[in-house]
């Protein structure tokens, strides 16, 4: 009998795939969507113009995004796992280019919001590639695969502000999305002709009172995030928001754990290595989304303010562009230092760098070239960071769970940076300067941001610490019969 591990054999008709266009179309989906994400940043000012609504209303194109992505993102993993990973990716894109052409074609609120909404349910396109990675590579390859694809959310990030700024400087806004739809079909085609289908599944039936239940709570606690500087901290709705939250959560937690067929395995969420994983991953979700509300805002604001550069919004773009080019670049080092000392070192080193980048920041402040230097450090620590937290979630979960282990790591991303945003909110409106009438966020209240960006980053270090160095139980790969790769150990 053969040692090889039971991967599904190939039938003649279809070659096996080729790893490096594997990893290239997955890299380019996700940088497609991370776009995305960034597409609306150089019109939210004139979003109520051009939807003929309030700005509080507008701003639900961006909140839209957002809610839909926190639930989509576990759902979709937890159905690639069922039914198969490159069905969920294809499904994903479609409604990417569905909602882009939605949005291209409003005038109103209404399909605005109903486009972004859409837009966002492509959200679990990254940890669905994670894990299509795992059923279809070798494992020497699978540490660097992965932490390119992880970066590519940073890299879209970073080069969706120049993009979009050309764009909306020079073209009528719809043409926005109507390039993001045009992005989303390319990706599309590729992953049709390019990406094989794996043979991984859990089979069985799909858990909608599971989703409801999660989708309930996942609402309730980021609209309290997202919209209670808004509405007022102490406000009825934002502390109902809240209370609606918990009790939602902890109700479905337990529903989930006397399911036999649950949406997510909170068993195996609280393994520790999946656990400290997960928690150190809010904070390092925190601490990346801190550069991102300080960096184009000190940039853009009049050099008359004694600490404003005046810049553009496409130079605050392409000062901000070099981070994402940086994580991409070192994306195969953090790989090698994880297959050298452990995934568990290389997120320690990571935080520290964030941390590092941050401090830089906090006290170089009055030249383009500082925030560049600064951006770039940060980005290198996020690289770092987001090549190995994926790795240590695998490491801990059978093939079979990939897919959901993947997408709720992400989800806890997504919720740091969300905290980010709701608190940097509350920072900057608090501690302002007069300036020509207006009240400005003060110099202080950027390096405050600043700095709690780099607690962040320590917390997240500390965390890390905690998690166990070697794989929890022995967990083996059900999907391949084999052990967990060295590659994928702690």
């Amino acid at each position: 009998m053969s040692d090889a591990p039971d991967r599904p054999a190939a039938t003649g008709t279809a070659p096996p795939p080729n790893p490096t266009a594997v990893v290239a179309v997955l890299a380019f989906s996700g940088i497609v969507v991370s776009l995305m994400q960034t597409l609306v940043i150089p019109i939210v000012g004139q979003l109520p113009q051009y939807l003929n609504a309030s700005a509080s209303d507008a701003a639900w194109a961006i909140t839209a995004t957002l809610l839909a992505a926190a639930v989509a993102t576990p759902v979709m993993g937890r159905l690639g796992d069922m039914y198969g990973k490159r069905r969920m990716l294809l499904l994903s894109m479609g409604m990417l280019v569905v909602g882009s052409v939605v949005a291209g074609l409003s005038d109103s609120l209404v399909p605005m919001i109903v486009g972004r909404a859409l837009q966002g349910l492509s959200s679990g396109v990254i940890p669905l590639g994670i894990s299509i990675l795992r059923d279809e590579l070798p494992a020497e390859r699978l540490g660097s695969a992965t932490a390119m694809i992880s970066a590519s959310l940073g890299v879209g990030g970073a080069l969706g502000l120049p993009v979009s700024a050309l764009i909306a400087d020079n073209f009528d806004w719809h043409t926005l999305f109507w390039t993001s739809a045009a992005l989303g079909v390319v990706a599309l085609a590729a992953v049709t002709v390019l990406v094989p289908e794996s043979k991984v599944r859990t089979g069985g039936r799909f858990d909608l009172a599971g989703a409801t239940g999660m989708a309930a709570g996942l609402i309730c606690l980021l609209l309290a995030i997202s919209k209670g500087g808004d509405w007022g901290w102490s406000s009825g709705t934002t502390l109902g928001l809240f209370a609606a939250a918990v009790v939602v959560l902890v109700a479905w937690g337990f529903f989930e754990l006397r399911s036999d067929q649950p949406l997510v395995d909170l068993r195996s969420t609280v393994r520790p290595q999946v656990l400290i994983t997960n928690l150190a991953s809010i904070a390092i979700g925190f601490a990346m989304f801190s550069m991102s509300l300080v960096i184009p805002q000190v940039l853009q604001l009049p050099e008359e303010t004694g600490y404003g550069l005046g810049q553009s919004l496409l130079a605050a773009g392409l000062v901000m562009a070099p981070s994402g080019l940086v994580m991409m670049a070192l994306a195969p080092v953090s790989a090698l230092v994880s297959r050298a000392r452990g995934p568990k070192v290389t997120l320690m080193i990571g935080a520290l760098i964030v941390a590092a980048g941050y401090g830089l920041n906090v006290v170089l402040m009055a030249e383009v070239w500082h925030f560049v230097l600064a951006s770039c450090v940060i980005g290198a620590g996020i690289g770092f960071c987001y090549g190995a937290m994926p790795t240590l979630i695998m490491g801990a979960v059978p093939a079979s769970e990939t897919g959901a282990a993947n997408s709720l790591n992400t989800l806890m991303r997504s919720i740091g940076t969300s905290v980010a945003s709701a608190v940097a909110g509350v920072v900057l409106a608090q501690m302002t300067t007069p300036f020509g009438g207006f009240a400005l966020p003060s110099e202080d209240a950027f390096r405050m941001v600043l700095a709690l960006g780099a607690g962040a980053a320590l917390l997240g270090f500390v965390i890390a610490a905690f998690i166990p160095r070697r794989a929890v139980g022995g967990v083996r790969d059900a999907g391949v019969g084999g052990p967990v790769p060295e590659a994928l150990k702690v």
